[in-house]
């Protein structure tokens, strides 16, 4: 009945292998990507959330349409 919690490299591996996790990196990858884009665009640094609440909007559900019909073929 004693169960002792999972130790770090437990977490760090689950995590690794998770792909909700591998999901969500990708995406934070695309919305820095969005931002950097976004801020050069107006001179200077728009910040991370109004790039991920931009990026949500205008690009996510066809960047999650793409990245599905390309897992699909894969």
């Amino acid at each position: 009945m004693n169960q002792t919690p999972p130790t770090t490299a437990q977490d760090a591996d689950l995590a690794a292998r998770s792909s909700l996790y591998a999901e969500f990196l990708a995406e934070r990858e695309e919305i820095l990507r969005h931002k950097w884009i976004e801020s050069e665009k107006a001179g200077k640094d728009i910040g991370f959330e109004r790039a991920m609440i931009d990026w949500k909007r205008h690009h996510r559900a066809r960047w999650r349409l793409e990245r599905r019909s390309g897992q699909a073929s894969a």
